[in-house]
């Protein structure tokens, strides 16, 4: 179960902000799903080397450079999604990365946290 739960959290953000706005744009359940599984792939394999490497500037800015690494991965899981997936460009995608930082927070706090304490 624990292994799934990120999985479904980022495919219900994900749906969330393409409900919301017309520049990010997924084709259905099964595109939010599959986007969820690639971003997540993403995020474990290639983040860390990004998170390292600009360190410095990431130290600079507070932390707010984080914002601009997660709109490249998801720029980058739109580009290896095809038409199935499209994020009109880097704004678009920066804007959807703190908003999906915040649901994300929300979510596991409020909903995930007190069903793993039962």
């Amino acid at each position: 179960m624990g292994c799934i739960v990120p999985f479904i959290v980022n495919a219900v953000t994900l749906m969330v902000v393409a409900g919301f706005f017309q520049g990010f744009e997924l084709q259905g359940v099964g595109a939010a799903v599959m986007a969820s599984i690639i971003l997540t792939i993403i995020n474990m394999l290639v983040r860390p080397l990004l998170v390292v490497l600009t360190l410095p500037i990431t130290v600079f800015t507070l932390g707010l450079f984080i914002f601009i690494i997660n709109a490249a991965l998801l720029m980058l899981t739109s580009e290896l999604m095809g038409d199935s997936f499209y994020i009109s460009g880097f704004g678009m995608a920066l804007l959807a990365a703190i908003i999906i930082a915040i649901l994300n927070i929300f979510i596991n706090n409020f909903i995930v946290d007190p069903l793993r304490r039962k």
